[in-house]
């Protein structure tokens, strides 16, 4: 077996200039997408809210049409009228 200490620290690696250049560019684009992010769903949650409020305020009651079954009526009777000439 070998003998290795058991209190050996791993070889420490220092970052390139070109790596902590990229790191930095790479951060403030991310913080440049989060505020983006942030307006974005701000927004978003306002409109939901004033179209939530204008629908609730202009709350029609629906009406529903009782003639279509006599159009589908006066359909089948038109196309078999068709059908027999």
């Amino acid at each position: 077996m070998t003998d290795t200490p058991l209190d050996t620290k791993p070889v420490e690696t220092t970052r390139s200039r070109l790596e902590t250049k990229a790191d930095a560019t790479t951060a403030a684009a991310r913080a440049i997408l989060d505020e983006e992010t942030a307006r974005r769903e701000a927004k978003t949650a306002r409109l939901r809210a004033a179209r939530l409020a204008m629908e609730e305020e202009n709350q029609a009651p629906v009406v529903v049409a009782a003639t279509a079954k006599r159009k589908t009526a006066a359909r089948k009777a038109a196309s078999g009228a068709r059908l027999s000439n």
